[in-house]
């Protein structure tokens, strides 16, 4: 299909000294993907389209934002009230970071479910969890450069967490500061970090994006691809697709931005930061919240610590956790239905995150923090010993065929494989 191979001589010239166009004609064009992709393959691409709304937007708010603590607050209000349509990158990039960690979350959540993790992708999976932490690092710095009441002292408590290591603990906290407290050195390092983290992740998503396209996209049905004829080339097919989502995508950042654009933010924000002054209930931004509960759920600072860090190594190491040699949950029943229960209970960190530890809130939260850690060890590598998965297709031709052109085709492709369809 190849768009950019013609006769015009600019292109020629160009692409003598640079292959830019034969290489997108390979990676964005001509790109063998599986047939059967489906809508919730969507997400990384619109993670990547929010990424650049992230960059740009920061960019121009960098451009008026003071990194000071006497005049971070002011600047923020100035951004809003008198930069031309500031009001609108202010928003656009608060409530992108929101949707952005939405796709992601999501984009790891559908990996989970058909197996994108296991060989040969364990590397792509790797990439995508430094990303995930460098999205987490760069939201947390962001957070605190408005300098409200929950931005100073969500940075108060977060960064003394580090105070919980031995020997070194109280060392970290002080360089993390740059003194000994929460102060405009703190801030300026933030500011700068927060500027700088977003062209890393950058880094990290083009060797994700080759990881990718070096072992091929996994899909929904978790088998490899045989030959072309289980492959269509990823534009016109998928760009249309992914542009269909987009919209979709595009849409629900709009009713937030203009109709509820503080929906998801923290009303003490607006009061400048105060260090005389704990607000009642502080509560980290809602991305943060379920590793915020496994935290609060053990009574023990260092192993609350280790168990808010862990519960996303644990990602790391998860592809040789599973032990099943099937990959997607379209044909293990068993692990389908663990892993709802696993999702569930995230929903419910989530939510007990946000709540005051103590009481009912606290005894969930340590059996939620239980069963989140319990799904990964010893439930996920058991269910692989012991789980009989339902027969796979020969191939992803041959079950989109028998689905009739769809995208997953699970019922009907096991039926054929079993002799009923």
């Amino acid at each position: 299909m190849a768009l950019f191979q013609g006769s015009n001589p600019v292109v020629k010239w160009i692409e003598y000294r640079l292959p830019i166009f034969s290489f997108i004609d390979a990676h964005l064009i001509d790109y063998p993907a599986p047939k059967n992709l489906n809508y919730w393959y969507n997400f990384g691409s619109i993670a990547g389209v929010l990424l650049v709304v992230q960059i740009v937007t920061g960019v121009v708010l960098a451009m008026h934002y003071t990194p000071h603590a006497d005049f971070a607050f002011a600047s923020v209000e100035h951004i809003m009230r008198d930069v031309n349509y500031g009001w609108l990158m202010r928003y656009m990039h608060a409530n992108g970071a929101s949707l952005f960690f939405v796709a992601v979350y999501i984009h790891i959540f559908r990996g989970l479910y058909y197996g994108s993790y296991k060989s040969p992708r364990e590397v792509l999976w790797w990439f995508g969890i430094i990303i995930l932490l460098l999205m987490m690092a760069t939201s947390f710095m962001g957070y605190v450069l408005p300098w409200g009441q929950m931005s100073f002292w969500g940075a108060t408590v977060i960064t003394n967490l580090f105070s919980a290591i031995p020997w070194v603990g109280e060392s970290i906290v002080t360089w993390l500061w740059g003194g000994f407290a929460v102060d405009n050195p703190t801030l300026n390092r933030f500011y700068s970090l927060h500027y700088l983290l977003p062209f890393v992740i950058v880094g990290v998503v083009f060797l994700h994006l080759w990881a990718l396209h070096h072992r091929k996209s996994n899909n929904p049905l978790g088998i490899d691809i045989k030959g072309p004829q289980d492959t269509v080339p990823f534009h016109p097919y998928y760009t249309i697709k992914d542009t269909l989502g987009l919209g979709a995508f595009a849409l629900l950042f709009s009713v937030i931005l203009f109709f509820a654009p503080n929906a998801l933010g923290e009303v003490d924000n607006y009061i400048k930061a105060d260090p005389l002054v704990t607000p009642a209930h502080i509560v980290p931004e809602w991305y943060f919240l379920p590793y915020y509960a496994i935290l609060r759920s053990i009574p023990h600072k260092l192993i609350g610590v280790i168990a808010m860090f862990g519960s996303i190594f644990v990602l790391f190491i998860l592809p040789w956790l599973d032990t099943s040699r099937v990959r997607s949950a379209t044909f293990r029943p068993v692990y389908k239905m663990v892993y709802w229960i696993f999702v569930i209970d995230c929903l419910v960190l989530g939510y007990i995150g946000a709540q005051v530890p103590e009481g009912i809130f606290l005894i969930v939260g340590r059996i939620a923090t239980a069963i989140y850690f319990l799904f990964f060890i010893p439930v996920l590598p058991l269910i692989g010993w012991f789980e009989r998965p339902r027969p796979l297709p020969t191939s992803i031709a041959e079950a989109v065929l028998a689905k009739g052109g769809g995208g997953g085709a699970p019922e009907a492709a096991a039926a054929q494989s079993e002799g009923r369809g």
